[in-house]
C-alpha cells in the first residue's frame, strides 16, 4: 500500500524530502503560474491527481524556461526596432570580425566525415547559471543564495536569533549586522567624513550625500532621493496612502519608521540618551538637536533678519513672521496661527478643556507654560531679574512690567 505521508512531485515523480520547500500546481490564486504551466509545460492532466505539487528544482525549471523566453522575443523585439533604424548595419560596419582561422589543409576528409552532424559553436555559452524566485522577479547565480530569498521572503524561516530582543533572520551575517544595534558598534566609516554605520548597505547610501547622486526620480514631480524605499515612501504623498497604521490609536502613517517612533509614545520607551545630561528621547534627530542647546550651535539662520535656531523647523515657523502666513485656522471662530501646537492650546479656550494639573494644590490650566509659572510660586523660584535693581519675578512679562519704572525715572 502506497504511503500517503508521501509527496511526490508531478512534473518529475521524485519524491520531495521532508525538509525540501514544495509548490501547490491547482493554486488558482496564483494566475502567472498557471498560465507558465499552460505554455511551457508539456499536456499534463492535473485533475487525475488530487493536490498535484511541484518540487522546488521543477519550479526554478520552470521559471528558467519562462525567463529564457521572455529574454528571447526582449532581444528579438530590440533587434527589429535597431534593424528599422539602420543601427545594426552601422554597428557591423564600424566593428569587423576578425577570426583566425586553423589552416584547412590540416584537416583531414576522414574528420570532417565524422563530425558533419556536429553542430559548430563559435562561442562557449555563458557558464552562469540563474535560478529564479516564481513569487517575484528575484534570481540569483547560486542555489543557496535562492533558498534563502525563498526563506526570509515567501516562507519566514528565520533560524538565527538574538539573544537580547526578538528579533530573528535568516543569515548569521544579518544578525551580526543587528547585534551592532545593541553594542553600538559602527565599524563601516566614510573616508571622507566622520560618519559611520553598522552596514555596508548604510555607507553606500550616506556616500549619496557627497556624491550628490539622487538616482530615484519621481515620475508625478520633480522630486528625487538617493534609495528606492523613499521614494516608495514619497509616492504615498501623492497616493495619500498610509498603510501603517497603530493598533492601539487612529494613528496612521505613510512610513514604517514613522509608526516606530510613535509606538514609542505609546510604550514610553526613549532609546537615545545625552551623554551630558539626564535627558533622554525618542528619536536621534532629536537627541542631536537637544545636543545643540549644550553646544550652543544654531546652524540654521534667518536670510531676513539675524534669527538663528538650533533646529529647522523652528526657522520655518519664524519665516511666517515675515510672510504673514497663518495656515492653522480654528474651525469655530476666526482665529488662526503660525503652528500646530498654538491651534491646540487655542481649542481648549472652546472646548474648556484643562490637561495641566498642579501636583501640589488643585490648580489646573491650558497650557504647560501657565502650569509652570504656576509651580512657582509653590517652589518661591523668581528667575527674572531685573538689571537696575534687585528685584525679580515668576514671569518676563512682570519684568517688562516693572522696567518701564526705570524708563520713566531715566526720562
Amino acid at each position: 500500500m502506497r504511503d500517503q505521508s508521501r509527496k511526490i512531485c508531478r512534473i518529475c515523480s521524485l519524491e520531495i524530502v521532508e525538509t525540501e520547500q514544495y509548490y501547490f500546481l491547482n493554486n488558482g490564486n496564483n494566475l502567472m503560474l498557471q498560465f507558465k504551466l499552460l505554455n511551457f509545460l508539456p499536456k499534463i492532466d492535473l485533475s487525475n491527481t488530487p493536490n498535484p505539487i511541484a518540487c522546488n528544482s521543477c519550479m526554478i525549471a520552470i521559471e528558467e524556461i519562462y525567463e529564457f523566453k521572455q529574454l528571447c522575443i526582449k532581444t528579438e523585439t530590440t533587434v527589429r526596432n535597431l534593424r528599422q533604424q539602420g543601427v545594426i548595419e552601422e554597428e557591423l560596419q564600424a566593428n569587423k570580425i576578425k577570426v583566425e582561422l586553423a589552416n584547412l589543409e590540416t584537416i583531414s576528409d576522414n574528420y570532417l566525415e565524422i563530425n558533419k552532424d556536429m553542430p559548430i559553436c563559435l562561442e562557449e555559452p555563458s557558464k552562469r547559471k540563474l535560478y529564479y524566485c516564481h513569487n517575484c522577479n528575484f534570481n540569483a547565480n547560486k542555489k543557496t543564495i535562492l533558498i534563502r530569498h525563498l526563506q526570509m521572503q515567501h516562507i519566514g524561516r528565520k533560524p538565527f536569533k538574538c539573544n537580547v530582543c526578538d528579533y530573528c533572520c535568516i543569515t548569521n551575517s544579518k544578525l551580526k549586522s543587528h547585534m551592532r544595534t545593541h553594542t553600538g558598534e559602527k565599524p563601516i566609516k566614510c573616508n571622507i567624513c566622520d560618519y559611520c554605520c553598522n552596514q555596508m548597505t548604510n555607507l553606500k547610501m550616506h556616500m549619496h550625500t557627497h556624491t550628490g547622486e539622487k538616482p530615484f526620480k519621481c515620475n508625478v514631480c520633480d522630486y528625487c532621493c538617493i534609495t528606492n524605499s523613499n521614494l516608495k515612501s514619497h509616492m504615498r504623498t501623492h497616493t495619500g496612502e498610509k498603510p501603517f497604521k497603530c493598533n492601539i490609536c487612529d494613528y496612521c502613517c505613510n512610513q514604517m519608521t514613522n509608526l516606530k517612533k510613535h509606538m514609542r509614545t505609546h510604550t514610553g520607551e526613549k532609546p537615545f540618551k545625552c551623554n551630558v545630561c539626564g535627558y533622554c528621547c525618542i528619536t536621534n534627530s532629536k537627541l542631536k538637536i537637544h545636543m545643540r542647546t549644550h553646544t550652543g550651535e544654531k546652524p540654521f539662520k534667518c536670510n531676513i533678519c539675524d534669527y538663528c535656531s538650533n533646529q529647522m523647523t523652528n526657522l520655518k515657523i519664524h519665516i511666517r513672521t515675515h510672510t504673514g502666513e497663518k495656515p492653522f485656522k480654528c474651525n469655530v471662530c476666526v482665529y488662526c496661527c503660525i503652528t500646530n501646537s498654538d491651534l491646540k492650546k487655542h481649542m481648549r479656550t472652546h472646548t474648556g478643556e484643562k490637561l495641566f494639573k498642579c501636583n501640589i494644590c488643585d490648580y489646573c490650566c491650558t497650557t504647560k507654560s501657565n502650569l509652570k509659572v504656576h509651580i512657582r510660586k509653590h517652589t518661591g523660584e523668581k528667575p527674572f531679574k531685573c538689571n537696575m535693581c534687585n528685584y525679580c519675578y515668576t514671569t518676563k512679562s512682570h519684568l517688562k512690567r516693572h522696567m518701564r519704572k526705570h524708563t520713566r525715572e531715566t526720562i
